[in-house]
């Protein structure tokens, strides 16, 4: 017995020592690393591609509907921690979210696929200036990245404040960590971006790749961030230069902007949106199965939704009668046994739900609606050059004409001549919120001009009776992971 222990032991030594030898080495036989990507066209290619990957976690929800249901026209019902929006009682951690499942939902969610984004178009900026292909997609290519690296940072700015500023690839994990700059810098970096954005990108044409910017795309982002960032001559020299370029037109109908049927048609004014398909594979969203009648009750809107999502009766009832958006809302329905469902029963919880539009899709696929999410668009443009140019002059000719070519298409009247420079930007912030509902815009007009303090707490119902933003929730916390994880990054300072 002993004996074959004795060789047991001998045995087992002896594959120990095999192992040490070699049979552990490890032997790569493909592999594709950093130093041997980037160097074909399509290497170039997919690497662009991949910057925009993150979109989809940043339209998933997150991208409108949290800064939507912090606003004064739509709310979610109280369910799965959405209501920490309407009553701002999110903390750092986004604590309620996590314990829901719903972080992706949260601003949580756009602090890391903004960052996934920047460190992708880094990588493109950094490689693919050396990578043999055509020239002419190169510097597209190029432009493109800058495009989107500039509106990832201008998306965290106008969330978070001061954030993390990030130029280069993390090519070592020493410069993965930064520390976060200052509001004013960012800004400097993104007008950065887009003046070599729209030095590369080529203008508007029906051969650019549905879902990436044109040259005047990239203007209309550089118009809105000059805008956000107080520059308003900058501001205004960019709105005009898409303006005068002719490239795109105002669609006679502003329902047909949000048509499935007629998505190629709108482009005339769309200028950039991220691309909802509702086939798999392909980038989907759940944005449209919040908006629609509860119990995929609403063919007209949904095959399947679940009336996540609504908007106030005060928003509803702020609307001139005449005006054509307000089509793009509803008190009522029609239900899947072809009867109406009247106001009192859209929703259990209040008898005053009023249905959004923009996201219909009769022919979805289940929850998954193509119904583009609109980013930039024409419409912006002009508003933004009409605030831009009140902010400088006052009510001119110039700012009044803006404006009502917008009003005009709702089917309204001029606005109210001779207005106070006050009284004038009031009214085109009243338009934008008439113009944009539903698109992940309000509330940012709202934080940048300092009126959430004074404008939500009107905007109240049955569920949420009571509204109090206060000072500090002009921003959104930067999330408590990010600040564990990296020393640079510290909390902005309302959230101290």
């Amino acid at each position: 017995m002993k004996t074959y222990i004795i060789l047991i032991v001998i045995a087992c030594f002896s594959l120990v020592t095999s192992c040490k030898k070699g049979a552990l080495d490890e032997q790569v036989y493909s592999s594709i690393y950093t130093e041997k990507f980037y160097k074909t066209a399509a290497d170039a290619e997919a690497a662009m591609t991949a910057a925009y990957g993150p979109m989809a976690d940043l339209y998933n929800t997150a991208g409108t509907c949290a800064s939507d249901f912090s606003s004064d026209q739509s709310y979610a019902r109280p369910v799965v921690g959405r209501d920490t929006y309407a009553l701002y009682n999110y903390d750092p951690n986004y604590t309620t979210q996590k314990s829901f499942g719903r972080d992706f939902e949260s601003p949580l969610a756009i602090w890391r696929s903004c960052y996934a984004g920047i460190e992708k178009s880094n990588w493109v900026l950094e490689r693919v200036p050396a990578t043999n292909m055509d020239v002419a997609r190169r510097t597209a290519i190029l432009g493109e990245a800058f495009f989107l690296r500039a509106f990832y940072h201008w998306t965290l700015t106008k969330n978070f404040g001061d954030v993390v500023l990030k130029i280069h690839s993390s090519s070592d994990p020493a410069s993965a960590y930064a520390p976060v700059s200052p509001k004013a810098d960012v800004y400097k970096q993104i007008f950065a971006d887009l003046d070599s954005a729209v030095a590369d990108l080529p203008g508007y044409s029906a051969s650019i790749q549905k879902g990436r910017p044109s040259k005047e795309a990239a203007l209309a982002l550089y118009a809105k961030a000059a805008l956000y960032g107080e520059n308003y001559s900058l501001s205004l020299e960019k709105a005009e230069d898409v303006i005068s370029s002719g490239k795109y037109r105002l669609m006679a109908d502003v329902r047909d902007l949000y048509s499935v049927p007629k998505e190629d048609e709108a482009r005339q004014e769309n200028m950039w949106a991220f691309e909802c398909e509702s086939t798999t594979p392909g980038l989907g969203s759940q944005i449209h199965s919040l908006w629609g009648p509860r119990s995929s009750n609403g063919p007209e809107y949904l095959v399947q939704s679940f009336g996540s999502a609504l908007v106030y009766q005060s928003f509803f009832d702020s609307f001139n009668p005449n005006d054509k958006r307000r089509q793009l809302l509803d008190t009522t329905y029609v239900g899947k046994d072809g009867n109406i469902v009247h106001q009192k029963d859209v929703d259990v919880a209040t008898p005053q739900a009023v249905l959004l539009k923009k996201y219909q899709d009769p022919n979805s696929n289940g929850s998954r609606g193509a119904t583009n999410i609109q980013i930039l668009r024409l419409a912006d443009v002009y508003l933004i050059a009409s605030e831009a140019e009140a902010r400088l002059n006052g009510g001119s000719s110039k700012a009044y004409r803006y404006i009502d070519s917008i009003r005009h298409r709702a089917g309204l009247n001029d606005l109210t001549p001779g207005l106070s420079q006050d009284a004038f930007i009031d009214s085109v912030l009243q338009e934008r919120s008439w113009e944009f509902f539903g698109e992940g815009d309000r509330w940012y007009d709202l934080t940048r001009t300092d009126k959430f303090l004074t404008v939500i707490p009107t905007a109240v119902n049955n569920i949420y009776p009571v509204r109090t933003p206060s000072a500090k929730n002009k921003y959104f916390p930067i999330p408590l992971d990010e600040i564990n994880a990296n020393p640079g990054v510290k909390q902005n300072p309302a959230w101290q």
